[in-house]
């Protein structure tokens, strides 16, 4: 039986330009010897895999898209040249391959054929931003988006005031950046003043990261202006 390549998890960029600081040598290292590779968007990641190995011809590479809308099928589908020996990168939009990110599903059928999987160390901005936040670390969950609806939101941002009181936790969380003014007055109508909430923006960009931490009732009257801005939000007592 044919040896299994091997599966890497290829950490990219949070800010554009950033991939000097945050990228280690060892990711662009791996990148240059491989010709396969499984993102989640095909225009970043082909830009990306530029950025940081100029000398690679993108048009003798492999890419092959699997998004949040790819069925079990297609999964399956782009983990076959690995069985026959090819290794393979996976490339997120944003950050940390697998870490909510549709590359947990390759992930997880590459387990499963006995592929070896190495993940590579890089920014994450939900570790970045608890890291920054002076939450607890110990204890934090991440719920990825909140309901778009205003009612189902609002419902949400009291369920997850009261988990991290009973549950002495840090609770993450993310909006559609064009979405992050609205959701900002949501959270200031809806905590309790004493609730503490870090707002982590732009992070690791040098000229426009934001990661500061006040209680609800400081940020109601200096609420910042984050619209299309990537961020995370963070509460804690």
């Amino acid at each position: 039986m044919a040896q299994t390549g091997i599966l890497y998890l290829i950490p990219t960029v949070l800010a554009d330009g950033t991939a000097e600081q945050v990228i280690s040598p060892q990711i662009k290292e791996t990148v240059q010897h491989l010709t396969y590779f499984i993102v989640e968007n095909l225009r970043t990641a082909r830009r990306f895999v530029k950025s940081i190995c100029p000398e690679l011809v993108i048009e003798q590479l492999s890419f092959v898209q699997v998004d949040k809308d790819a069925t079990p099928a297609q999964v399956q589908k782009s983990l076959e040249p690995l069985l026959k020996g090819q290794h393979a990168g996976i490339i997120s939009e944003a950050g940390c391959p697998g870490v909510a990110d549709p590359g947990a599903e390759v992930v997880k059928y590459a387990h499963q054929k006995n592929i070896k999987v190495v993940p590579f160390a890089g920014p994450s901005a939900i570790l970045l931003s608890l890291m920054g936040s002076g939450f607890n670390g110990q204890r934090f969950a991440f719920h990825g988006y909140l309901p778009i609806e205003r009612g189902p939101r609002l419902q949400a941002l009291r369920h997850l005031e009261k988990e991290m009181q009973q549950r002495d936790q840090t609770q993450i969380f993310m909006e559609t950046p064009y979405r992050n003014n609205k959701l900002l007055e949501d959270l200031v109508q809806t905590l309790h003043p004493s609730t503490r909430l870090c707002i982590a923006a732009n992070i690791t960009s040098p000229e426009h990261e934001l990661i500061q931490t006040k209680t609800i009732a400081d940020w109601k009257n200096t609420l910042p202006d984050i619209h299309k801005q990537p961020a995370v939000f963070l509460i804690y007592k």
